[in-house]
């Protein structure tokens, strides 16, 4: 059963993305940005008549499952009550070269959707697509029972909600597996194994040459595999 509306709160490459996947399941998506409708205008009408933009407040209402893909630092300029008691997927990644230092982070009291839980504490949140490049989702989603179909980690604390995404990320073309609470997300934020190299046809692939690579699927089992294998990294010591 499809859900009836996703909302989406970003228009960057991971939201755009997702977005995508949701019209060509035949989900309809209201997105929001910073910047208005009137920028998501060009968007929209290439995505179809299942797109709508509105303002932030209207896709957070929207929305059965409500997509934050936002600069992390952003979160906390969307008031909490528009999305209390709404299902987040949240793609947040820490990135110092970007968001400044944060000091809870680098001294790894809370992970990275922990503390944008702390902003919207009435909502049920679930990190996915944080660890997969924007141009591998088109290239790796597939249908239902695929030999090659592609697993992605989620990590999230509220079980309903999580379920709920859960739901939508195998209607968009992807298996799950679960990588426990929020606090175990860490295991795929940025430098570890299972954060985008994982999903890298090439191994060898060099660093500049990432936003150009093909993609290579990734089994459930592969995935778990590096989940449990993962070297916790010293968020604090990061360079980007």
């Amino acid at each position: 059963m499809l859900m009836s509306t996703l909302g989406i709160i970003g228009s960057g490459n991971i939201g755009t993305a997702i977005a995508r996947l949701a019209v060509i399941a035949g989900v309809p998506v209201v997105l929001a940005n910073s910047r208005g409708p009137e920028s998501l205008a060009s968007l929209v009408a290439e995505l179809g008549p299942l797109a709508s933009a509105g303002s932030i407040e209207q896709a957070a209402e929207a929305g059965d499952v409500v997509v934050l893909s936002i600069p992390l630092t952003a979160h906390t300029s969307i008031p909490a009550s528009l999305l209390a008691g709404k299902a987040i997927l949240d793609t947040s990644n820490y990135y110092p070269f970007r968001d400044g230092r944060v000091a809870e982070l680098d001294e790894e009291r809370l992970t990275t959707s922990e503390l944008v839980l702390r902003h919207f504490p009435g909502a049920g949140l679930t990190k996915a697509f944080n660890n997969i490049l924007a141009h591998h989702i088109p290239e790796l989603a597939r249908p239902s029972g695929a030999a090659d179909r592609t697993a992605l980690p989620v990590a999230g604390d509220d079980a309903a909600a999580k379920s709920k995404v859960v739901r939508l990320i195998d209607q968009l073309g992807f298996d799950t597996v679960d990588a426990g609470p929020l606090a175990e997300s860490w295991r795929f934020e940025p430098e570890t194994t299972a954060y985008t190299r994982l999903y890298v046809a090439d191994p060898s692939t060099p660093d500049e040459k990432l936003l150009e690579s093909a993609a290579g699927p990734v089994s459930a089992e592969r995935l778990n595999e590096a989940l449990k294998n993962v070297e916790p990294v010293r968020v604090g010591a990061r360079k980007f």
